[in-house]
């Protein structure tokens, strides 16, 4: 798949979050998301980023943004990091990682000097109309509100 970029169409997808509702992305027609793929729940970059996106969450909502993240955990784990957490927005289970690999987010990087196989952490803004506007590839975890409201 190509890479996407700034102007393309966000893929749509469908997946439960930790409450087990589903979401699609069209169902977001009309607003902005802000859709952030991380690694894996309870971890310290993860948490870090998450606990940002949550002391700031009202700062997103005021500028339009719906939260949600992804990642290929399942239900039941994002369920526990949301709880533990006081995580106000959804947390997408993609554990056959359909919507990864759909938004590039999966596939080789290099971690300490060796080449992986797991999640860019990367965030897809998208506009009302359902159009990627920024792309965020160099996640700053501990600042990343400050990221996505930067113009």
């Amino acid at each position: 798949m190509s890479l996407l970029k700034v102007g393309d169409a966000a893929p749509d997808f469908s997946a439960p979050d930790q409450n087990g509702t589903v979401h699609a992305l069209s169902q977001y027609r009309g607003k902005k998301v802000a859709l952030y793929f991380y690694p894996a729940d309870d971890t310290p970059g993860c948490t870090s980023q998450a606990c940002n996106l949550r002391d700031n969450h009202e700062s997103l909502q005021a500028a339009g943004y719906v939260v949600l993240g992804v990642s290929p955990d399942d239900v039941a784990s994002h369920k526990k990091f949301a709880e533990k957490h006081g995580l106000p927005f959804s947390l997408l289970a993609d554990p056959e990682k359909k919507i990864l690999t759909a938004y590039g987010a999966w596939g080789e990087k290099n971690m300490y000097g060796k080449i992986v196989t797991g999640v860019k952490r990367t965030t897809y803004l998208i506009d009302e109309n359902g159009v990627i506007s920024k792309i965020i590839s160099g996640v700053r975890t501990a600042s990343h509100a400050e990221q996505i409201l930067k113009k």
